[in-house]
Formats: C-alpha cells, structure tokens, sequence
C-alpha cells in the first residue's frame, strides 16, 4: 500500500512538472511574439488598403510634386497603421470637392510652436525649427500665423488624434496655416513617396 501511493504521488508529480514546464514555455512564447517588433510589422498585413492613381493638382506641394504629377493613393490605409510625421497624405478638407494632398509635420504628442525672427514667424516642433524639402524653413506673416496661434494657445501638445499638414511653400498654403489642426477620420490616403 505505501509503495502504491509513493508511486501514485510519483506520477502526479511528474503530470504537474510537465504541465508546469508547457505553461511556462507557453507564456515565455505568447511574451516573445507580443514584444517582437519583426512579428508584430508581419502580423498587420492584412489591412485592406485600396490603390488608386490620383493626379497632384495645383502647386502647393511644388518642388515636392509638380501640378498633373501622378502618385498613388493607398486608401484605408490608416485603419490598421498610425499616421507618422512626414507622411504625405489625401485629406478631405470640409467644403472642398477635392482632396488636398499634404505633409504631416506634427503628430500627437508633440510639443510645437512660432519662433519669431527678422523676417517672420518659424514653426516650431519638439525645438526644431520645421522644413520643407528643400531644407527652407516654413515662414509665416503676421497675418497668416494667426490661425496657428489660436491653436498653439489651446494645445502647445498636439493632442491625440491631431495632425499638423502643411504644403511644401514655406509661407502656407490651404493646409493648417490656414484651418489648424486635423483629425485622422479625414485623412483619407497616404501617398506612396518614390523620391
């Protein structure tokens, strides 16, 4: 009888060891491929996006685009990925037929605001000074900095769900100079960059 319930108790131990041991490995797994970044960039492919080719129109993305340049669109795509800085993005500004094709220059979380200088006023994001792509930075009047200012006042965080779009003049364009800060649910594409 004893040797019985020794050898019972022997292998209960062993059952309880081997489950402990799957249980670990099992959580040491889940661990691995929630913290992986290699695995989480593979894990999303499965966002619907929609391609189209659109035609730039207008020249307040000039020198980075030229009017009747064609670049294509991937709708949808922001709804499984973050709009990150510098994306050039379709937006649907209220009012207006068509999308207006532009910079995100600031994205929630960021510190930003006007540096006056001689000539005018920079914007400024996370202290440094914001430029477009030909390394010029934007420079606002007197008058066409104060839709801006209103913003900065409220929010000198851009706060969640916020973007700053700007074209690529450096005194403004029909971007935020002009309607201040966007919410994500009106960007509707993100144009694909070959430069």
């Amino acid at each position: 009888m004893i040797l019985t319930g020794i050898f019972v108790n022997i292998n209960l131990m062993k059952k309880i060891a081997i489950f402990l041991i799957l249980a670990t490995a099992a959580v040491l797994i889940f661990y691995y491929f929630s913290h992986n970044n290699d695995f989480k960039t593979t894990e999303i492919t499965a966002c619907p996006v929609s391609v189209k080719t659109v035609t730039v129109n207008g020249l307040s993305m000039y020198p980075f685009f030229e009017s009747g340049e064609e670049v294509k669109a991937l709708y949808d795509y922001y709804d499984c990925k973050d709009v990150l800085r510098n994306d050039v993005v379709l937006y649907k500004y209220s009012g207006n037929n068509n999308l207006l094709i532009k910079f995100i220059k600031a994205v929630p979380g960021d510190k930003w605001g006007l540096k006056k200088t001689n000539n005018g006023y920079e914007i400024v994001v996370n202290d440094i000074t914001l430029l477009n792509s030909e390394a010029k930075p934007y420079l606002m009047s007197e008058s066409s900095v104060k839709m801006l200012e209103l913003y900065i006042k409220d929010y000198p965080v851009i706060p969640a769900d916020a973007y700053l779009l700007l074209g690529d003049k450096t005194d403004g364009s029909l971007d935020s100079t002009s309607f201040g800060l966007v919410g994500k649910k009106d960007i509707m594409a993100k144009v694909e960059v070959t430069k």
